[in-house]
């Protein structure tokens, strides 16, 4: 781990490079697609679509998951906008993208290229927070195993966010080897990927510290991934059972 107080400096360098790129993997995923490029007048407001929504799920999430902070300090304004949430990211991003081509009259299905961008980023992302330790609060909670991680009080913990890298390599490796298998329904890769960080967050983040406890004994965004999941599982299936080729309403 590093020094407490080079923690908040590293994390943010971790989390500019995942930005960095995630944007540059997009490109090249557009690229490869052969589509309009990114600064086309439709895409691109897909893309400003997808940051502003997912600037504003990032901190709503993040406020969902500690209220009793955000009743302690609504009047400070910078405290407001700390805090992230990649769930409120992909959430807010998948609805800015939505609203982005409601606008600009785009019906196609436009998630896919987000797919691989997102996964590399979360993956980078992870480092940042797995090197902050305590600074972060994405450790998981004591663990007997052997790979427990001393973050710097004294207590093994599961070390979550590696067990995130791990997840988001297996599913980046999943979805590449199914490609071709998907490629003839539009849309399908990411509902997949979404549908499949989703139920990992509802389940890894059962072993992580409850900030503020739910119903159920349930985190915020516990409750949020259970919520989408309701919503967007079905699509997702409908989308998988489809014979290839048949029209599809276009969600992402």
């Amino acid at each position: 781990m590093i020094p407490a107080e080079y923690a908040a400096l590293v994390h943010g360098l971790f989390e500019a490079l995942a930005l960095a790129l995630g944007a540059a993997a997009y490109r090249f995923a557009k690229r490869r697609a052969g589509g309009p490029g990114i600064l086309a007048p439709g895409e691109f407001a897909v893309a400003v679509g997808c940051v502003f929504g997912a600037a504003i799920g990032n901190k709503a999430v993040f406020w969902i998951e500690m209220p009793h902070l955000f009743i302690q300090h609504w009047q400070t304004p910078t405290l407001l906008f700390g805090g992230q949430s990649m769930v409120g990211g992909l959430l807010g991003g998948l609805i800015g993208v939505e609203i982005a081509k409601k606008l600009t009259g785009i019906t196609r299905s436009t998630g896919d290229a987000f797919v691989m961008p997102v996964l590399l980023g979360l993956a980078i992302g992870r480092i940042g927070c797995f090197l902050a330790g305590l600074e972060d609060g994405t450790y998981g909670v004591a663990a007997e195993m052997p790979w427990g991680i001393d973050f710097g009080d004294g207590i093994p913990r599961h070390p979550t966010q590696l067990y995130e890298i791990a997840f988001a390599g297996l599913l980046a490796w999943g979805l590449a080897h199914w490609r071709d298998r998907l490629v003839d329904r539009p849309g399908l890769q990411f509902k997949l990927m979404l549908v499949a960080y989703l139920a990992w967050r509802l389940a890894v983040d059962g072993i992580k510290p409850v900030p503020y406890v739910y119903p159920l004994g349930l985190s915020g965004i516990q409750w949020v991934c259970l919520a989408a999941l309701i919503i967007y599982l079905p699509a997702t299936v409908r989308l998988w059972a489809a014979q290839p080729g048949l029209p599809e309403r276009k969600i992402a």
